[in-house]
């Protein structure tokens, strides 16, 4: 079981099982809920997440690619907890963000898989050895 939290520590939750995915995204929407050049993701099965406190809001927009990306996130201190994507693929599962997992585990654990959205990584980043890399998703 991992336990999660938001920044102020309003929201709490947990989540079960092992995720089914894990990457970062360079893509622009990324960059722009991180605040940095990607984020690190955990991905697991929705119905494996449980909100234990707080409440989560919901930002809606456009992704770049077209497709439709949801932020859930801390009313009170706007810490992202995850995402959802209106692409098959995501179908059924939240997009963890890994900053967010307790005592600083979910990066520790969160090695990628594949590197996403990888025409905008930035120049003065290397592309990570030995995971798949994914140029950019289809609309």
């Amino acid at each position: 079981m991992v336990t999660g939290s938001c920044f102020c520590g309003n929201v709490k939750y947990n989540v079960s099982g092992e995720p089914v995915d894990k990457g970062i995204c360079h893509c622009l929407s990324c960059r722009k809920i991180s605040g940095s050049t990607y984020t690190t993701n955990l991905l697991f099965a929705e119905a494996n997440f449980s909100l234990i406190s707080g409440t989560l809001k919901q930002c809606t927009a456009k992704h770049e690619n077209g497709m439709v990306l949801t932020l859930h996130f801390c009313e009170n201190c706007g810490t992202t907890i995850y995402k959802t994507a209106s692409l098959d693929i995501f179908a059924g599962v939240i997009v963890l963000l890994a900053g967010t997992v307790d005592g600083g585990q979910g990066v520790e654990k969160a090695k990628p898989k594949s590197e996403l959205w990888i025409k905008y990584r930035v120049d003065w980043l290397p592309s990570l050895e030995g995971v798949t890399q994914v140029q950019e998703f289809p609309e």
